[in-house]
């Protein structure tokens, strides 16, 4: 885990990269961007639960 110092040092480099200006767009595209994930990943997760059930359902009804 990076210390204060080396924080520092990050975000020094990323002002020196991107400005001073730009740093607003980027920590709201970054945020979108980690948003997006977890959506995708908790819709991902909700579809498999239903193909699980669905599964279930289906070897329940399957006659023996």
């Amino acid at each position: 885990m990076p210390g204060i110092q080396e924080l520092l040092v990050i975000l020094l480099i990323v002002v020196i990269i991107f400005g001073a200006s730009k740093l607003p767009q980027l920590g709201k595209g970054l945020g979108e961007g980690i948003r997006n994930f977890k959506s995708g990943l908790k819709s991902n997760n909700e579809s498999n639960d239903q193909a699980d059930a669905d599964a279930a359902s289906a070897s329940d009804k399957e006659p023996q």
